[in-house]
């Protein structure tokens, strides 16, 4: 056996795991950590500005593709209170990552030391394991359980907490006996699934919900698979988006009360049975649950257990991972086809895809100043099929997920559920570290850019190239089209008139020197005409220089876009499209 320290041990653990990417800040605490990732060498870090920068930067990075599980490193105290709202938004949203926080002393946990806190504590709430290591020959078998954790059931995050003594003493470690843990899944059986099947080709109108665990899955192709062998259109939740291609024939559009398609709720609203793989019910988009399950039968099929029948009882529930769910359906599918017993779905489809062609929102404004609907068509234009967007909440990600569109899975990266503001940008870095050959977009809106603007630097500082649209309307438009019904406007406006930047025109923060100081490129763009050229312009400077290139795009300050209480009661604040003209980017159309 070879005599090392905890943290050596903890690093080379990283390394045969396969977590090699990470994202934080030394400190005192965590130092002997550090000395460890650098005598290791394998350990790629990346120096964040801000510790939620940086756990929102290892988010990303493990959204960015499968199986990967980034690092946040950050010392005692305020590093690991920091930290837990990147621990909220991967927790709700099933993401794996690791947090790694140094402690006070052992003997000094009860003594009120310098910044130390019961961050143990405080993060369980939002992970599958907070761990504070009391004793140094733990450490093996806390990083062990972890991944183990991480990877098993419903994905998440831990956070292990290594106080300095226990990481500064010694013990006995062979790295080469170490093994990863069995990662345990559950999967349904032939029975189940047969079940299940036999319920969808019983109905007539039979839609799939694709929730976001068949891309942790790592199931997209399998998804498409079972739809077109049932020829089933399919219906992704803002999680599953991409799972099955925008552009293809069973892609049914989005169902909700705000990321959705106008064609995606009246399709669910004609359905008579739905299966949904790996989603929750999440309310933004069943909306009302009367509304969403009446007149039509449920299968949930979901690999945690207890998230079967949390938001309604379905009438078959089956606990099981979603790529063995799909696999276990593909194969009674075959048989069924090969003997000639599934039902016939090509009228369905039909009127499926005749409501995709005809219920689309207008995108084409020629407005000054400019208004959103004309960013999304134009980034449809400038943005090919292998672009990866980030987004996290507000106006410009609702209105991005009505009208944008996406062509794969992992190619739409959202904090969906938590959807802090801020993430954005710290979070399309760590999608850049994991994704360093493909085109990368985020897209904010001011405030969402302003709340952690400072991670622009890191993306100058490492290289780490992408273009960034800011929608800027100097305000807080979705608390202040919430607060209609209040019939008010309160503390909303983010506009003031700018001493240093007067060309700012009363929008306040002058993003394009603000990124400029940063490190990065800026464009700013008022006309809608200069949308194109703007974009081919952040395209050249990303590739000349290799650093993020901001697009702010200076939008009329109210705009109310689509959203309602029920699917079936959507308001549509703005022109719905009557000629191919109103919507010339939308992926299919029979308007004339």
């Amino acid at each position: 056996m070879t005599k090392m320290r905890t943290v050596d041990a903890a690093v080379a653990i990283l390394a045969k795991e396969g977590a090699t990417e990470a994202f934080g800040l030394p400190g005192a605490a965590i130092n002997p950590f550090y000395s460890a990732m650098r005598e290791h060498g394998g350990i790629r870090h990346t120096l964040a500005r801000h510790v939620e920068g940086a756990s929102h930067m290892a988010d990303g990075y493990s959204r960015a593709k499968d199986g990967n599980i980034g690092i946040c490193v950050g010392t005692s105290g305020p590093a690991g209170t920091d930290m837990i709202t990147g621990l909220y938004a991967a927790w709700a949203d099933s993401i794996p990552m690791l947090c790694i926080t140094g402690q006070a002393p052992v003997a000094k946990l009860h003594k009120e030391d310098f910044q130390a806190v019961d961050i143990e504590t405080i993060a369980k709430p939002v992970t599958k394991m907070a761990m504070t290591v009391l004793e140094p020959g733990q450490v093996p078998g806390a990083f062990q359980k972890a991944f183990q954790l991480m990877r098993s059931g419903r994905p998440g995050p831990v956070l292990l907490d290594l106080p300095i003594d226990v990481q500064m003493a010694e013990i006995e470690f062979d790295i080469d006996t170490y093994e990863p843990l069995h990662v345990e899944k559950p999967r349904a059986s032939r029975k189940q699934l047969e079940k299940a099947l036999d319920m969808l080709t019983a109905a007539t109108h039979p839609l799939i919900v694709a929730g976001g665990g068949i891309i942790n899955a790592g199931a997209s192709a399998q998804l498409v698979e079972l739809a077109e062998l049932l020829n089933v259109p399919v219906i992704p939740t803002l999680m599953g988006w991409g799972a099955i291609a925008d552009d293809h024939p069973l892609m049914a559009g989005m169902v909700g009360l705000q990321t959705s398609h106008r064609y995606g709720n009246e399709t669910m609203l004609a359905a008579d049975f739905v299966i949904g793989i790996g989603n929750r019910w999440a309310n933004r988009h069943t909306g009302g649950l009367d509304t969403y399950t009446a007149g039509r039968t449920f299968v949930h099929i979901d690999i945690e257990p207890t998230q079967i029948g949390r938001v309604f009882s379905p009438d078959l529930g089956i606990a099981s991972d979603a790529g063995a769910a799909l696999e276990g359906l593909i194969e009674l599918a075959r048989e069924r086809k090969t003997a000639d017993t599934l039902p016939d779905y090509t009228g369905w489809v039909a009127e499926c895809t005749e409501r995709k062609g005809s219920l689309q929102r207008k995108t084409h404004f020629e407005n000054i100043p400019i208004k959103p609907q004309r960013v999304y068509e134009e980034m449809n234009r400038s943005f090919g099929k292998d672009t990866t967007y980030v987004s996290t909440i507000g106006l410009s990600q609702i209105a991005g997920a009505q009208m944008l569109h996406v062509f794969g899975p992992r190619k739409w990266i959202n904090a969906g559920q938590a959807g802090p503001l801020g993430w954005t940008g710290p979070a399309a870095l760590g999608v850049v570290r994991g994704k360093p050959d493909e085109t990368v977009v985020a897209l904010s809106g001011d405030y969402d850019f302003q709340f952690m603007i400072e991670e622009l630097a890191v993306g100058a500082q490492f290289n780490l190239p992408y273009i960034h649209v800011v929608v800027n309307n100097s305000y807080l438009g979705l608390i202040r089209q919430s607060q209609r019904g209040f019939k008010m406007e309160q503390n909303v406006s983010l506009a003031f008139e700018n001493i240093n930047s007067p060309e700012t025109n009363g929008y306040g923060v002058d993003h394009v020197k603000v990124a400029e100081g940063l490190g990065c490129k800026a464009i700013r763009v008022q006309n809608p005409d200069d949308l194109p050229a703007a974009f081919g312009k952040a395209k050249a400077l990303m590739g000349e220089f290799n650093v993020p290139v901001v697009v702010e795009v200076i939008l009329e300050k109210i705009t109310n876009i689509s959203m309602g209480t029920e699917i079936n009661a959507v308001n549509e604040f703005e022109d719905l499209a009557e000629t191919r003209e109103d919507a010339p980017t939308a992926i299919l159309s029979s308007l004339a």
